[in-house]
């Protein structure tokens, strides 16, 4: 007896996500495309968002925050705002086929959300990639028998240097010093300690300015390796997915392996427990402080990519039943614990130095993306062939920032393709990727001036900070509210096989908007203005910060009153109402999985049918489309065969 959807052809392939019977094709959207494999979107989201800050963010903030007390706020976002939205995201750009504007077909009128995504991607794909840059300098800088930050007598050094290694020059350095000392020894008494690799951070590779308004000018070493890294971004994402696809198989898994070569060599080292008790020693009275709240949401949303747009746009290129809440747990763990697991590292290293230096693990450092740049490399100064470490190490750091970079890129070329949506467009896409990698070389390019770090950090801390809140609470209520928690959950389960467990519908509903609104009004009633070491931003580089933030977020509102000035409708409240329905082109991409309430072509269709029925519909219509191309002989029920001609 042949089943219902079965075809016999199909008799021992490998099936396609949850739903059986599902033919295996090359590219399921022959128009748009897939990925290769599904590895392939597994490895480029873990990618994605096992980023830089995954090294030098996550350590900072527990590092700033009360070291282990960070734990409990971090962890209870991810469960509660971080996992639950990231599924949300994967399941909406799969659902679709379609990039961070595309998918606003559900509600025309949030289309700003989407526009808001892509503003966000910019301001973070500008500066991320600047980072990614300086890795590459460093890299370049290491190609050498003996690291530049090693010792303190280069002409970028002042008297206040003193390295963990024993420098040539003692009695040049110190010569203001009654006795010459020991480096180690003279640090001891003084207030403020600079490592040689502070110096060469500030003093050298970027010879910071003495405030943001003072560009000076462009480090031309800077500005060659921006030129590189976006060559490289450009190189693999040529030929889109496909391309950039393969790229991960080496960009998302190496970092590990040098990740636990350093834990391994920072564990042996001396001092390496205290580091690790202060990461792990939970400050509790810093919990009340809503900031350390805050800080934990948007490292959530910064580090799993939510509100960014780059989900919904890697997700789109899944096939339609691909199993897309695995991929959520799976891509949320491991970039968590990729998080933990770096802070072990980080950590380790800083109770080394803390213990060689005589000083609190709290002294050690600088605060921001100094602490890969600063503490990391002088630590490396004390391993064995010191510069085979080194580029090991920021060949690690450029992986992790290319992987995060690539879907940046991507989210911002996808959503431009996908919305012009022509053939000409689609076929020429690589010209499109061009165009954006040019652009964003361009506004990276006041990055490089002696004044850029000050904007880098401006850029991370408002450009990337309440507006992901704000994306994320309003994308949970345009698709649980307006469009309507029960059809989206009739969506999923006819996408995956079954329907989004309890926990996450009660947190998509009500969970993660009440907790993201809560720590955005109690962030914004904390807030402190952004400072760099000793230096106070000036009150109008605090409003361009945001102007920044709210750059995003005000495409909403303004997107929300233009869909509603254009709608049908003679009233108001008629214009609202149009402007909200979702499109007549709502729904699964491909007409083969349009069906129950998708099988027409307007948003107002028949009634949903259970789930089931719509699948026993689909295999009745291939198996009759199957008999009626090759005259497929089926055995009757009393036995005899039956050849069906194409009228039967």
């Amino acid at each position: 007896q042949v089943q219902p959807g079965f075809i016999p052809e199909l008799q021992g392939r490998p099936q396609n996500g949850a739903v059986p019977g599902e033919p295996v094709k090359k590219d399921e959207n022959s128009r748009r495309g897939n990925w290769g494999n599904q590895i392939e979107f597994v490895l480029t989201s873990v990618g994605y968002a096992v980023g830089l800050g995954n090294v030098w963010r996550f350590p900072y903030l527990c590092y700033r925050n009360g070291g282990g007390a960070f734990m409990f706020p971090y962890f209870i976002m991810l469960v509660f705002c971080g996992i639950p939205l990231f599924f949300l995201e994967l399941s909406f750009g799969q659902f679709t086929s379609l990039g961070c504007l595309g998918v606003w077909k559900v509600s025309p009128m949030f289309k700003g959300v989407g526009y808001g995504m892509m503003v966000v991607s910019t301001y973070i794909g500008i500066y991320y990639n600047v980072v990614i840059c300086i890795a590459f300098y460093y890299f370049f800088m290491s190609m050498t028998n003996l690291l530049p930050w090693t010792y303190c007598n280069n002409p970028w050094n002042t008297p206040d240097c003193a390295g963990v290694v024993g420098t040539p020059r003692a009695n040049a350095t110190f010569a203001n010093v009654s006795a010459v000392v020991s480096g180690v020894t003279e640090i001891v008494s003084r207030t403020k300690r600079t490592s040689p690799s502070e110096e060469y951070w500030r003093n050298y590779v970027l010879n910071v300015s003495d405030g943001i308004g003072d560009f000076g000018e462009v480090r031309l070493p800077i500005l060659g390796c921006l030129a590189v890294s976006w060559v490289v971004v450009f190189l693999c994402l040529i030929r889109g997915v496909k391309s950039s696809g393969k790229v991960v198989y080496f960009t998302a898994t190496f970092p590990y392996v040098v990740l636990t070569i350093l834990f391994i060599r920072g564990i042996t080292l001396e001092g390496a427990v205290s580091g690790i008790k202060y990461y792990l020693t939970p400050q509790w009275e810093k919990i009340l402080d809503a900031k350390v709240w805050g800080d934990a949401a948007s490292q959530i949303f910064y580090s799993l990519g939510c509100a960014w747009g780059g989900l919904i746009t890697m997700a789109s290129y899944n096939k339609f039943h691909n199993n897309c809440f695995r991929d959520s747990i799976i891509i949320s763990v491991t970039n968590c614990g990729t998080s933990v697991y770096a802070g072990f590292v980080i950590f380790s290293i800083l109770g080394f130095m803390a213990n060689h230096l005589g000083v609190d693990v709290s002294e050690v450092a600088d605060h921001g993306p100094g602490l890969a740049f600063v503490a990391y490399p002088e630590a490396l100064t004390l391993l064995p062939i010191s510069p085979l470490w080194s580029l090991l190490f920021f060949f690690m750091l450029i992986l992790l920032g290319l992987g995060t970079q690539f879907c940046l890129l991507e989210t911002l070329v996808t959503a431009v393709v996908d919305e012009i949506g022509t053939d000409w467009i689609i076929k020429n896409k690589t010209y499109v990727t061009l165009g954006v990698a040019v652009i964003g070389f361009l506004l990276g390019v006041p990055l490089t001036t002696r004044a850029g770090i000050y904007w880098l950090l401006l850029m991370d801390n408002y450009a990337a900070s309440f507006s992901l809140v704000v994306i994320s609470c309003i994308m949970c209520i345009c698709i649980m509210y307006v469009y309507g928690h029960k059809k989206y959950f009739k969506d999923v389960e006819m996408m995956l096989g079954f329907p989004p467990p309890v926990f996450f519908r009660i947190c998509w509903r009500f969970v993660s908007p009440f907790i993201i609104t809560f720590i955005l009004i109690f962030t914004v009633i904390q807030y402190k203005p952004i400072t760099y070491n000793d230096y106070v931003y000036p009150s109008w580089s605090l409003v361009i910060g945001f102007v920044m933030a709210l750059s995003s977020v005000i495409c909403i509102p303004i997107y929300a009153l233009f869909k509603i000035a254009v709608s049908e409708g003679s009233t108001f409240l008629e214009r609202l109402k149009n402007s909200v329905k979702p499109d007549p082109d709502w729904g699964p991409a491909l007409q083969e999985h349009r069906k129950g309430r998708y099988a027409t072509t307007g948003p107002e269709s028949v009634e949903v049918c259970p789930l089931k029925e719509d699948l026993k519909d689909e295999g009745k219509e291939k198996l009759k489309e199957k008999e009626d191309e090759i005259g497929l002989t089926i055995p009757g029920s009393n036995g005899s065969t039956l050849n069906p001609s194409p009228s039967a």
